[in-house]
């Protein structure tokens, strides 16, 4: 039998963009291992500190789920600051033991700001308002800033096309989309 590995398990597609004073973070919900779809419906996009902060992340589910929790733990420490909160996770995940072996990428939001954030120490604001993650994510991010660039659509409108568009190139993105904005 195959040994699991980030390799042959693919998840999950996020894209994120804000605009007009709202950011909406949608995440689909397929999950593959090699060429089989293995679920339809997983939730990759939660609100965390009492409704606060959006985050959505690709990779393996449990080590999403472990960083989302860190990172909520760091906003507790940190007041709410979420761009301290996640320069200190991406101390931690680079320098813990055991977070670096976490196989995962988030994308977190608040009314103020919008981060990528990996386990290589990566901690990202972006240019232009518009961020994807996961298996489609370049689809999705490629998208999301030509609509950014050159349309008037709403930052959910945004999101709901972008993601609707990786999810009829990538074979490991589908149309069963969680939305949450701020």
């Amino acid at each position: 039998m195959k040994k699991l590995t980030m390799k042959n398990y693919k998840a999950t597609t996020i894209c994120a963009v804000k605009r007009n004073g709202k950011t909406v973070i949608a995440g689909d919900g397929q999950v593959t291992l090699g060429h089989t779809v293995i679920k339809g419906s997983a939730r990759k996009v939660r609100r965390i500190y009492n409704g606060k902060v959006v985050v959505g992340f690709a990779g393996a589910a449990a080590d999403g789920i472990a960083l989302m929790e860190r990172l909520e733990e760091q906003l507790k420490r940190n007041g709410g600051n979420l761009q301290k909160a996640v320069v200190d996770l991406a101390k931690a995940w680079r320098m813990d033991k055991y977070l670096r072996r976490l196989e995962a990428v988030m994308i977190t939001a608040d009314k103020n700001h919008l981060f990528l954030v990996s386990g290589n120490g990566d901690v990202i604001e972006p240019d232009e308002p518009v961020l994807a993650i996961g298996s489609g994510g370049d689809y999705a991010r490629s998208a999301a800033l030509a609509l950014y660039r050159n349309t008037d659509l709403s930052a959910r409108e945004i999101v709901e096309e972008a993601m609707k568009i990786a999810g009829e190139i990538c074979i490991y993105t589908n149309q069963n989309i969680v939305i949450e904005e701020i």
